[in-house]
């Protein structure tokens, strides 16, 4: 990691208000918005969303604007960033692609198997907080990846701008690959609406696998 950005998360953490806005974003199981995290440190809007935007542009914390099908104006809410995980006591990606395999082995199922039923489960978790696409590209996004998604008709690619396991895919593509196939799969079945197509797997180092899924219904426009 660049020096230059080691020191300005450690600006933006040196506060404790902004330390514990960031535990308690990288702590919960789902974006948090300015409400909650005012409720949790006890300052006015103005103060938390000054101590955010600190956040936000060290890299640390994502910005995303809420997916809503209900009335009304939708709410900012906040993520970790993918690339901050496994920094400053937060969980990182190898540890959970670590569990899992170490789950698979345990339970003597295929990468695929394993990575399918946790899409599941966490697909059923989010299941009607939205639409099914916008969810399935948020957690995606969650993941690390980077995705830019891609519509034609009912057909719906997501596009991979990084490879957050690109150490192990390179030696054993096989297994993190159909891992993640599998996760999407289960996303899929869990949200609802979305059939997986198939996966185009390419260099782990340069990115750019395409996932590819198929929307149940009427067709819908185009979107680049």
């Amino acid at each position: 990691m660049p020096e230059d950005e080691l020191q300005r998360e450690a600006r933006a953490l040196g506060d404790p208000t902004r330390h514990r806005l960031f535990r308690y974003i990288a702590d919960a199981p789902r974006p948090v918005g300015v409400a909650e995290l005012t409720e949790h440190v006890r300052l006015n809007h103005n103060a938390v969303r000054q101590h955010l935007a600190v956040l936000k542009d060290a890299g640390l914390v994502v910005e995303e604007v809420e997916q809503r099908s209900r009335p009304g104006r939708p709410r900012l809410l906040y993520r970790l960033a993918p690339e901050t995980a496994g920094r400053w006591g937060t969980p990182g990606a190898y540890a959970w692609l670590a569990a899992l395999l170490s789950d698979a082995v345990r339970r003597h199922l295929e990468p695929r198997q394993v990575g399918r039923q946790e899409g599941h489960r966490r697909g059923a978790e989010l299941a009607g907080e939205g639409e099914s696409v916008e969810l399935l590209e948020a957690e995606i996004a969650r993941r690390g990846f980077r995705p830019t998604r891609v519509e034609r008709g009912r057909k719906v690619e997501l596009v991979l701008g990084r490879c957050p396991f690109s150490d192990v895919a390179r030696s054993d593509p096989d297994t993190v690959c159909q891992l993640h196939l599998g996760l999407a799969e289960g996303l899929a079945e869990g949200l609802g609406g979305l059939d997986v197509e198939g996966l185009v797997v390419k260099d782990p180092r340069r990115a750019g696998c395409r996932l590819t899924f198929r929307r149940r219904g009427a067709s819908v426009g185009a979107r680049t």
